[in-house]
């Protein structure tokens, strides 16, 4: 797990060179360039579902139905161990639970390269 002070280097979009016309692969042939913020502009507005898990359990719909306000439901996690941060039901980061104002946010702590589940 990443520390704290660690930073996610992020290349900067905004001030990339412009596409050129020649270059309609849009760099498949090389997966080091980086992609500018005009390329990845149709995908701006795609909508995602971003869920963060704090834990999961395991339980028999008859115990489901005997849920009541104020019933404790014990999670497979510990508390401060990270949270799983899914989009589109793919796991790609790992995380931890914050308070900003009156709501709770996350702040990712961990990228997950590759396929997890």
């Amino acid at each position: 797990m990443a520390d704290q002070d660690d930073e996610i280097a992020l290349p900067d979009l905004a001030n990339a060179e412009p596409l050129s016309a020649e270059s309609h692969t849009f760099g498949m042939d090389d997966p080091e360039r980086v992609r500018t913020a005009q390329e990845l502009e149709a995908v701006f507005e795609v909508p995602v579902n971003v869920s963060a898990v704090l834990g999961k359990t395991h339980m028999e719909v008859s115990s489901l139905l005997k849920l009541g306000r104020g019933t404790i439901v014990e999670l497979d996690r510990k508390v401060g161990e990270a949270i799983d941060i899914y989009v589109n039901d793919r796991l790609v980061a790992r995380g931890e639970v914050v308070v900003v104002d009156d709501r709770l946010g996350v702040t990712m702590t961990e990228i997950v390269k590759g396929e997890v589940g």
